[in-house]
């Protein structure tokens, strides 16, 4: 996916706003901290030219860039740079589960790159259905951590800000929901991911092909799923709203929406699943509905965990460099500790479609 340039015009540069000018004045509270997004509109800038400022780039006009340092001050707005030294060598890793070994080959890239700058990862795990919203917050005061590594979980405004005024430096792992441009955050090309997949179920000859997405309001989904109909909608295929399910990434989901397309009157010839063990249970439902696999039924996965190539048939999958992923996620918490400037705040790490004996030309 291409990264999106925004380029202010000479006049916003040249003139501030008189908005900027009239509220810099009044500094907000430490407890009602504005967003980078309130400083952008303030400034009359986009917010990725505020995060470049906050990042000390250099491609910004000086006229911009002091006007955008002027309401940083003025809000007391944390940056970057002056976040606390280290104090302890640890930093925290929430992550809702370690049921499932997508989030052990996460795990094992922060610890090699923690292991490798003399820093211990300290992990956490909230439970389901935890009533207190902030209550993961407070473990960088309890372990006197110098940071946090979030991985696929939710973080609303008051979680945020309780981590701003502490001066924790943050790290966003496959966000649930589209951060703010402030915080840095590493994840995958989804959107390709989903397009390479179906791509190769098109090539094979498929033209009823099904696919089964994780929790319809996490972005991954959503990314995954986009892919799907760009492929289709350029071979000229029907996108079928039938085909289009949503499941939890894990077995069960998979499972179940595929014996629901699986014994429907018209069963798709393929089936494209949101993640490898939704696909594991793509394979128990079409054994359950008296299918072969890939002669009745091709399946393509999406993360190619080391079990991929073990099962039969081995499946095909889009990989995603979930190790380094990890170690990206590391590296970039340790430089905002050490109030390091970041080349991007978003990071995308390319996925690649390993192709093996799941998928296979339709029956006819």
């Amino acid at each position: 996916m291409g990264r999106r340039v925004s380029r202010e015009s000479s006049n916003k540069d040249q003139q501030p706003s008189a908005r900027g000018e009239a509220t810099a004045s009044r500094p907000a509270s430490r407890s009602n901290r504005p967003t980078l997004a309130t400083i952008a509109a303030e400034a009359g800038v986009s917010l990725p030219t505020v995060s470049k400022v906050l990042n000390g780039r250099s491609d910004v006009a000086e006229a911009t860039r002091r006007r955008v340092e002027h309401l940083l001050s003025a809000h007391n707005y944390l940056r970057p740079g002056r976040r606390r030294a280290r104090r302890s060598g640890l930093i925290d890793v929430v992550i809702n589960g370690l049921d499932s070994p997508w989030a052990v080959e996460i795990l094992r890239g922060v610890e090699a790159e923690c292991a490798a700058h003399g820093v211990a990862p300290v992990l956490s795990l909230p439970q389901h259905g935890d009533t207190r919203p902030a209550s993961w917050t407070s473990l960088p005061a309890q372990h006197d951590s110098d940071g946090v590594i979030l991985v696929t979980s939710r973080m609303d405004q008051q979680q945020r800000a309780q981590l701003e005024r502490a001066g924790v430096a943050l790290v966003v792992i496959d966000p649930v929901n589209m951060p703010d441009p402030d915080i840095a955050s590493v994840g995958a090309t989804n959107w390709a991911g989903g397009l390479a997949a179906t791509e190769h179920l098109i090539s094979l000859g498929h033209e009823r092909i099904a696919v089964i997405g994780g929790p319809s309001d996490m972005l991954c989904t959503q990314a995954r799923i986009d892919g799907y109909r760009s492929a289709l909608e350029r071979a000229g295929l029907p996108v079928d709203r039938n085909l289009i399910r949503y499941g939890d990434f894990r077995h069960e989901g998979g499972f179940r929406e595929s014996y629901a397309l699986l014994t429907s009157p018209e069963p798709p010839t393929a089936i494209f699943a949101g993640s490898d063990q939704q696909a594991m249970g793509a394979y128990e439902a079409a054994r359950q509905a008296g299918m072969q696999i890939p002669s009745d039924v091709s399946i393509v996965g999406f993360d190619d965990l080391p079990l991929c190539q073990w099962l039969s048939p081995p499946l095909t999958s889009v990989r995603q460099p979930l190790e380094e992923m990890g170690r990206v996620a590391a590296r970039t918490l340790l430089q905002l500790i050490d109030g390091q400037p970041l080349v991007s705040t978003r990071v995308e790490l390319a996925t690649e479609l390993r192709v093996r004996l799941s998928t296979a030309p339709p029956r006819r």
